[in-house]
C-alpha cells in the first residue's frame, strides 16, 4: 500500500516515542503534601491515606528528606494544631504548627521550596473554613484572619501561600498585608476553583478538618459549574494572584484545559485524597496496575494544561520521570 504518512513511524521504540512526546513533566513540576500534627512525635501512618504519615516537628524533616532524595523539591504544609477554637486562633499564632514547621525545615534544608495551605478548617472547633456568624462563615471577617495567617507564615519563612478558604477577596487581602509588610516578591498561589467535591473524604479525615455540621457548598463551587471557574480565576487575578489553581483533577479536567487557554498564569491542580485512595485501594483489590495508574492519571493533568502538581504520589512520580518511563 502506497502511504505518503505513517503516524506509527514515530511509535516504533521507546527512542522515539521519547521524542515527540507533546506533554512533558518535570520533577520540579510535583508538589507534596506534608501533614504536620502539633501533639505528635515521630512518625504515624495516615490510615486514610495508605502510605502516607503524620509528622512531628521533630520529625518533619524526614518527610523532606524522602522528597529530596526522590527529586522533589517543593512541598505544601497543613498543620494539625493542639488547640482549635471558634476563631482558628491557633493559625496565625507565632509558634503554631505549620510556623515552626516551616521553621525546622528552613533551618536543616533552606533550599526547599515550602508553600503553606491557608485555611481555618483545620483550627477551627467547628471545622469550617472561617468565621462563624450563626451557621453561616461570614467573609469579610475570615479575610482578616485569613490574611494575619498567611503573614505569620511568610514571617516564619515560607515561601509561598496557598489560600485554599474560597472566601471572596482573600487574594487580595493577602496580597495587601504581605506587600504592606515588605514581601512584595512572595507569592501568592490562589485555589481559585476548588469545587464541593466528595473526592476530599480522606483528606478530611487526615486533616481533622470535616465541618461539625452542614457543608462547604456556601463557598466551595457547585460541581456543575464550568463558567463559574473562568470567573473566579479571572477574579483572583485582578486581585494579584501568581498561580491558579484547579480542585480536584482527574474530575475537572475540562476545567484545567479551558482555564489554562483563557489565562496565562500558570496553572496548578490538585490530585486529591480521593483520586489518590481510589487507585490506592484497586491496587490493593488487584484490580489495576498501581504504577501506570499513577503514571497516566498524572500525565492526563498536564495534558489537560497543568504546569504543576500537587499530588500524595509526588515522589513515586518523580522517580518514573527519571526511569524514562512518563515525563
Amino acid at each position: 500500500m502506497n502511504l505518503t504518512y505513517r503516524p506509527r513511524r514515530l511509535r516504533g521504540n521507546d527512542a522515539v516515542r521519547h521524542l515527540c512526546r507533546e506533554t512533558r513533566m518535570s520533577p520540579d513540576s510535583l508538589i507534596y503534601p506534608i501533614f504536620v500534627d502539633e501533639t505528635l512525635q515521630g512518625v504515624r501512618p495516615i490510615e486514610a491515606l495508605p502510605g502516607q504519615n503524620h509528622y512531628g516537628l521533630d520529625s518533619v524533616c524526614q518527610a523532606v528528606e524522602e522528597c529530596l532524595a526522590n527529586g522533589v523539591t517543593h512541598c505544601i504544609l497543613f498543620g494539625l494544631p493542639a488547640h482549635k477554637d471558634a476563631i482558628g486562633s491557633s493559625a496565625w499564632d507565632e509558634h503554631g504548627v505549620v510556623q515552626e514547621a516551616i521553621r525546622t525545615i528552613k533551618a536543616k534544608y533552606p533550599d526547599f521550596y515550602v508553600i503553606t495551605d491557608v485555611c481555618m478548617c483545620e483550627y477551627t472547633d467547628h471545622g469550617h473554613c472561617g468565621i462563624l456568624c450563626g451557621h453561616e462563615v461570614d467573609n469579610d471577617q475570615t479575610l482578616e484572619v485569613l490574611a494575619k495567617t498567611a503573614l505569620s507564615h511568610v514571617q516564619a519563612g515560607a515561601d509561598m501561600v496557598a489560600p485554599s478558604d474560597m472566601m471572596d477577596g482573600r487574594v487580595a487581602a493577602i496580597r495587601a498585608i504581605l506587600d504592606e509588610h515588605g514581601y512584595t516578591a512572595t507569592p501568592i498561589m490562589a485555589y481559585s476553583a476548588k469545587y464541593a467535591s466528595a473526592f476530599y473524604g480522606p483528606f478530611r479525615a487526615a486533616a481533622g478538618s470535616a465541618p461539625s455540621f452542614g457543608d462547604r457548598k456556601g463557598y466551595q463551587m457547585d460541581p456543575h459549574n464550568r463558567k463559574e471557574a473562568l470567573k473566579e480565576c479571572a477574579l483572583d487575578i485582578e486581585e494579584g494572584a501568581d498561580i491558579i489553581m484547579v480542585k480536584p483533577a482527574l474530575s475537572y479536567l475540562d476545567v484545567i484545559r479551558e482555564c489554562s487557554d483563557a489565562y496565562d498564569l500558570p496553572m496548578c491542580a490538585y490530585q486529591v485524597s480521593g483520586e489518590y485512595a481510589m487507585i490506592k485501594t484497586a491496587a490493593a483489590a488487584g484490580l489495576i496496575d498501581e504504577y501506570r495508574i499513577m503514571c497516566e492519571s498524572a500525565l492526563s493533568v498536564f495534558r489537560a494544561g497543568a504546569n504543576m502538581l500537587i499530588t500524595y504520589y509526588a515522589k513515586e512520580l518523580a522517580q518514573a520521570i527519571r526511569s524514562g518511563y512518563i515525563g
